[in-house]
């Protein structure tokens, strides 16, 4: 005891005490601070004294201020929809985030059709479809008028060699079914098969003639100058679809502006990986090359693309398991976390498959468009209350 006060008298003329080899065995401990140390313990705990100058150790608190960045460059302002279309914009924006500067376009989503029964589709999907999956132009328009979409993305998946091997002239036939349903913009894309993609795009550009439809895609494995040629000669854009790598997707840019394309007439596809099956590559990309383009990069300088669909090709999004949770809920959930991941990054379109997803995205996305540094902030104090007793 005659220690302790040895020490609690030491307290009184020091702010600093080392004490080495100190050990205390007790079963309780109390402790009472003498007027001289609760002041010295108050003074410590509201500053810190390093040498001479004094250092508060909580910052004052002031009104919190954005980290806005003003950047030189700036996303082209894409059209599509032209002619009986309605119109849509794409891109235009100057920062990455929206509360740097609000977006002067709303992420837009369209909605996947497809020109043959697709029964591989999930159940969730399926469901919502199967009264007419026989024709496209049924098909795309119940997705406008029933589900809202902003566009229609009509996959011509039937010219594909190993699927029936439809003509071209059988896909211009189906373009002109589904331009005479909806009148909404159109994303037209082919099978898949890099030999006869470009032929069918092709054929699909000149029935839909000035409609500013976008072809998808061009890509480095086929021949993206016929499909350039297309746009051009029919006034569309062009979807330029590189596979998570940035230089080359500033390679299939250039060489398309080689071909006559600018800026407006192109949307970039850096591809969606799902989430869980490798979404983190895809925020890395997609944010690299939006950064680029505002800093000056003019071959990066486009809007950007999601294939918001791929997160369907995640077990998880459709495989039944009870412990997982029902589909019908795990699957657009699946597809609205990796389409919302995108948009954050700055993707401007999404191709999406289900009818919930869609909703909520758009409803996301039309929040992009607000202007959040003049917004009044609602009152949230009142929220949580806590109840008595």
């Amino acid at each position: 005891m005659d220690k302790m006060m040895q020490l609690l008298k030491l307290l009184e003329k020091t702010d600093y005490i080392e004490i080495n080899e100190f050990r205390m065995d007790f079963d309780e401990l109390e402790f009472h601070l003498m007027p001289a140390v609760q002041q010295i313990v108050g003074k410590t705990r509201e500053e810190s004294i390093i040498g001479k100058e004094v250092i508060p150790s909580t910052p004052a608190v002031g009104e919190f201020v954005p980290p806005v960045h003003e950047y030189p460059g700036k996303i082209a302002e894409v059209q599509l929809g032209a002619g009986t279309r309605q119109t849509v914009y794409l891109g235009g924006q100057r920062a990455l985030y929206r509360f740097e500067e609000p977006q002067p376009n709303p992420p837009v989503v369209t909605f996947d059709v497809f020109d043959i029964p697709m029964p591989g589709l999930p159940r969730p999907i399926r469901e919502h479809f199967s009264d007419v999956m026989d024709h496209p132009g049924d098909w795309a328009k119940k997705a406008v008028h029933d589900f809202g979409a902003n566009m229609v993305t009509i996959h011509l998946i039937g010219t594909g060699p190993k699927v029936m091997d439809k003509s071209p002239k059988d896909a211009a036939a189906d373009i002109e079914e589904v331009l005479q349903a909806v009148d909404v913009p159109l994303v037209i894309g082919g099978s898949g098969d890099p030999k006869k993609d470009p032929i069918v795009l092709e054929k699909a550009a000149e029935a839909a003639e000035g409609e500013r439809c976008l072809l998808a895609s061009a890509n480095l494995d086929l021949d993206y100058k016929k499909v350039a040629k297309a746009a051009l000669d029919y006034n569309h854009a062009v979807l330029s679809w590189a596979i998570t790598d940035v230089n080359m997707q500033k390679t299939l840019n250039r060489y398309l502006m080689k071909e006559g394309l600018k800026p407006e007439d192109i949307v970039m596809d850096p591809t969606t990986c799902a989430l869980g099956y490798g979404i983190e590559f895809s925020v890395d990309v997609i944010t690299r090359t939006r950064l680029a383009a505002l800093r000056g990069d003019k071959d990066l300088q486009m809007p950007m693309s999601s294939g918001t669909t791929n997160a369907w090709g995640s077990r998880e999004a459709w495989m039944k398991k009870d412990e997982w949770g029902p589909t019908k809920y795990r699957g657009p959930i699946w597809e609205i976390i990796t389409g919302l991941t995108m948009m954050l990054c700055g993707v401007d379109i999404f191709m999406m498959l289900h009818p919930l997803s869609v909703q909520i995205l758009k409803e996301i996305g039309d929040t992009f468009t607000r202007n959040y540094l003049t917004t009044k902030v609602p009152d949230i104090s009142e929220w949580i209350t806590q109840l008595e007793g």
